[in-house]
């Protein structure tokens, strides 16, 4: 047997009487398009780490670094020469203890505050399925693009009528105030997250709403009450705007008010000092935020899937 000497084309059918009759076409594989989109991705991706990265990188190196260092022309990457000598001067300059415990009592209070409250509001806008429940979060969102210098001037007075003013339980008022619509959010998505099944079994044994609130939803909101509280607390931690125009007493001043004191009055920053306080100040809220950050995820994702 003698093979036909005209060559078959690829992906066709077999040649007869001088055409071509067609046939399957084979799929045609991309492979080297979507790995080179892949390698983009992670490179955009590694460029944005880096981007976040580098200023607490040069943080930390700063905080280390000795005088001569810090005022060189041509800083380098890593201290030569370590020493903790800045973060002794800084805690000498400055109250910093105290000034981190006045940070913790109002963030921790604020953070505590806002999740009672919003607990059971976050029940009813979820499980309410009315207008005003709609209207209300709605609300909650828009809120959130309020800029902080449209809602100091009426705060300020209404703390001045309550003499709250220059006070650390007025700063945490505040703070519930702020952090109580993205608690409320955050909150509302967990809650759709529990199945009304429950509820129902519950009010058939003869519960109520506040009994089934509190003995078959809250636990089942633990983790959600926990990451919620944990982000008020970090919100508040780091809150500079709030404090520094309420508090004028050196005594009840927050931790990031008491780092601009590192900052002399022509603007000469006193860089090691201010780099070893900031980078204590960062701490905390680094490790919280590591640890909430997927339950954060979670219950963004539960409010954007459930109805």
């Amino acid at each position: 047997m003698t093979r036909d000497p005209v060559t078959h084309a690829v992906g066709e059918g077999p040649v007869t009487g001088g055409r071509v009759r067609p046939g399957k076409r084979r799929p045609v594989r991309r492979r080297g398009g979507a790995r080179l989109r892949r390698a983009g991705q992670y490179a955009a991706l590694l460029a944005y780490l880096v981007f976040l990265a580098f200023p607490f990188v040069w943080l930390i190196s700063t905080a280390f670094k000795p005088p001569r260092e810090l005022g060189g022309l041509h800083p380098g990457w890593l201290p030569d020469d370590p020493t903790l000598a800045n973060f002794r001067q800084a805690f000498d300059e400055q109250p910093l203890l105290r000034a981190g415990l006045n940070s913790f009592v109002a963030a921790f209070c604020a953070a505590l505050v806002a999740v009672v409250l919003a607990t059971p509001m976050a029940y009813v806008m979820a499980r309410r399925k009315t207008v005003l429940a709609r209207a209300a979060t709605g609300w909650v969102v828009v809120s959130q693009a309020f800029p902080f210098v449209l809602v100091i001037i009426p705060l300020f007075l209404v703390l001045r009528e309550l003499r709250l003013v220059n006070s650390v339980p007025g700063l945490i008022l505040v703070y519930v105030v702020w952090a109580l619509p993205f608690a409320l959010w955050m909150l509302v998505g967990y809650v759709r997250a529990v199945p009304p099944e429950l509820e129902e079994a519950a009010a058939v044994d003869g519960a109520g709403r506040a009994r089934t609130l509190v003995s078959v939803v809250a636990p089942l909101l633990a983790p959600g009450i926990v990451a919620t509280g944990l982000f008020a607390f970090i919100s508040a931690w780091n809150e500079f705007f709030f404090a520094l125009v309420l508090l004028k007493t050196p005594e009840r001043q927050t931790l990031p008010v008491v780092l601009t004191h590192f900052i002399g009055a022509e603007g000469a920053a006193d860089l090691g000092p201010l780099a070893a306080a900031a980078f204590l100040a960062t701490i905390p809220s680094l490790v919280i935020f590591a640890l909430i950050q997927k339950r954060i995820t979670g219950g963004m994702m539960a409010g954007a899937v459930k109805s």
